[in-house]
């Protein structure tokens, strides 16, 4: 007879929320009994976990750190390795940078749910080094990381991917084979279609943390030349003051809002605008959920997500006049609002849930039966 395991889960950090946050939502939903470990943890920033059990590593003392974690890259590793998880029997990590480095024994099953490799490790590191002299400063730091992320991507047990660009992702940085892709968790019924009436101020909405991967500066200078279309852009970050310089006169930054303000403006946008390369992409699915059309930049998870002519289209050049050439593109199509609702269903929560533990239970079933043969 199977036994049900004792689960823990691991996160990166838990101070802020987003496209990652919501897949630690719904795996709570799933394993409510099990604590969520971390590296640190800002109560105050995550209203989201009250009434979890959060367990946060020893870094967690100071406060200072709790939010600007990413002073703590060179320990992070000591973090996740110092954190005591042998009274558990299946273990998740969810990552997109130290989680799956976590120490676990023989009779424990790791499995990692990846977000993407380390990404100011592998695939960005242009991105987050800098040039000139920052750059000839970091490359030791990088590259010493590097080879510890190397070590830790050799740990879990098995792996599940985001999206086929993640899984890709895992093949080449890490050498390891994802056992499925599950997409992650959107819950499409909070995007409701509305009836739309024609707009007096039509605009372009961009939904996106304001850092430099995510290319946000390429629909701000793309927009920017073009005074007569409106671009609305939801979001904080770190280049914020940077690209409100950039910005024209028909660009305006709203930071956050809530909830149900974010579903109208996606109600009624025009289309979303998508200008960087992710691994999935959440706003992608949202946007259209809504009855919204996405033009993206087309590659990486975009690709997996968009109906080219149906619910969006791609520019193929992170350049500001493919952009332009393929927004202008668009005016000419007729949207049906409710193929892009169709189409972002099939990521839906209740299949992530489905399908995270159907997997769940044939990898602890085939380590369970390993381990009673040895």
């Amino acid at each position: 007879m199977i036994k049900l395991p004792k689960i823990a889960l691991v996160y990166d950090r838990v101070n802020k929320f987003g496209g990652a946050e919501r897949v630690l939502e719904a795996l709570h939903q799933l394993y409510p009994s099990a604590p969520l470990y971390t590296s640190v943890y800002d109560p105050d920033a995550t209203p989201w976990t009250h009434g979890w059990d959060v367990r946060p590593s020893g870094l967690n003392r100071f406060p200072p750190f709790r939010r600007r974690h990413s002073w703590l890259a060179p320990l992070m590793p000591y973090a996740f390795e110092s954190l005591d998880l042998s009274t558990f029997d299946l273990v998740i990590s969810v990552t997109s940078a130290e989680a799956k480095g976590i120490l676990t024994q023989p009779h424990q099953l790791h499995l990692c749910y990846l977000l993407t490799p380390t990404r100011y490790l592998w695939s960005h590191t242009f991105n987050y080094q800098g040039r000139g002299v920052k750059r000839l400063f970091t490359a030791p730091y990088i590259s010493s990381l590097r080879r510890w992320d190397y070590i830790a991507a050799t740990r879990p047990d098995a792996y599940l991917a985001i999206s086929q660009t993640a899984a890709a992702r895992c093949r080449h940085y890490y050498r390891r084979q994802p056992q499925a892709v599950i997409y992650p968790p959107v819950a499409t019924a909070n995007f409701r279609l509305k009836t739309r009436s024609p707009q007096a101020h039509p605009y372009y909405l961009v939904v996106s943390r304001l850092v430099p991967y995510k290319r946000v500066d390429l629909a701000v200078k793309a927009f920017t030349h073009l005074p007569d279309q409106p671009l609305v852009i939801i979001g904080q970050g770190s280049q914020l003051s940077y690209l409100k310089r950039l910005a024209g006169v028909n660009i305006t930054f709203l930071g956050s809002v809530t909830d149900d303000q974010l579903v109208a403006y996606y109600q009624h946008a025009q289309a979303l605008i998508f200008p960087g390369e992710e691994d999935f992409g959440l706003s992608i699915i949202e946007a259209q959920a809504a009855g919204t059309p996405v033009i993206a930049y087309g590659r990486g998870g975009a690709t997996e997500t968009i109906i080219p002519g149906i619910t969006g289209l791609f520019f193929n050049q992170p350049e500001v006049a493919s952009l332009r050439r393929v927004l202008l593109e668009s005016q000419s199509i007729t949207w049906y609002h409710q193929a892009c609702r169709h189409q972002a269903q099939s990521f839906d929560q209740r299949l992530f849930k489905l399908k995270f533990s159907q997997q769940v239970d044939t990898l602890w079933q085939q380590h369970q039966s390993h381990r009673s043969k040895s």
